[in-house]
């Protein structure tokens, strides 16, 4: 009798949870994985910055603020997913924004996937008409990419660097503080002091020994 006894039937919506279970799983790896190429940029964009790049710099914080913007999108569309899948009463009624939101995230997580190549982001640095046209295109594409809110962040971000790079050169030329003790003449006992030339008035010049400043010292010989 055991033979006859059918498998539990797998529903549409138990499908939906699974699939939604694999993206999650996925977005999860990729986070893990693109912060070596978030980390990068960041790098990078400093060190343009130093050297007067200011155009590659935002290049490369701008495609920072895409990839970071694609993950936090995508984990939050994906949460509203989960939330229709598993508490929806009438799956039906969703079934079809779900499976779209799904292939939607499928779409993402390829594009996220692409982002995660480190020679790509090692291109901004490249010198060659090549590399030159590529720092175009993705620079092109980004400024038409990003919100206004993320632009804002992007050059709150480069500002930040900027004064990051200025405290760090004022450091390294730091000159040495000046003494605040008035420096000790010692001189023999019985050695006559030059007098010192006080101008109090421009057309007289009156001679008067600066004691004030002398220490007589008794030096032995």
């Amino acid at each position: 009798m055991g033979g006859n006894q059918s498998l539990p039937k797998i529903t549409p919506q138990d499908r939906a949870i699974l699939d939604l279970k694999l993206q999650r799983d996925k977005l999860k790896q990729y986070q893990k994985k693109i912060q070596a190429v978030l980390d990068r940029e960041h790098a990078i964009a400093k060190a343009q910055i130093a050297a007067g790049q200011k155009d590659r710099a935002l290049i490369a914080l701008r495609r920072r603020k895409y990839q970071q913007s694609l993950l936090t999108k995508t984990d939050q569309q994906l949460e509203n997913l989960e939330q229709l899948v598993r508490f929806y009463i009438e799956f039906s009624l969703v079934e079809v924004s779900v499976l779209h939101g799904l292939k939607q995230g499928n779409e993402v997580l390829k594009e996220i996937h692409r982002e995660m190549n480190v020679e790509s982001v090692e291109r901004l640095l490249e010198e060659t008409a090549e590399a030159r046209e590529y720092q175009k295109e993705i620079g092109d594409m980004l400024s038409n990419t990003l919100t206004l809110d993320d632009e804002e962040a992007v050059q709150n971000e480069l500002l930040a660097l900027q004064r990051d790079i200025e405290s760090e050169t004022a450091k390294d030329i730091e000159l040495p503080s000046v003494p605040s003790d008035t420096p000790v003449q010692v001189i023999k006992e019985g050695t006559t002091v030059a007098p010192v030339l006080h101008h109090t008035d421009p057309n007289h010049c009156q001679l008067e020994p600066k004691a004030a400043e002398i220490k007589r010292v008794p030096v032995a010989g």
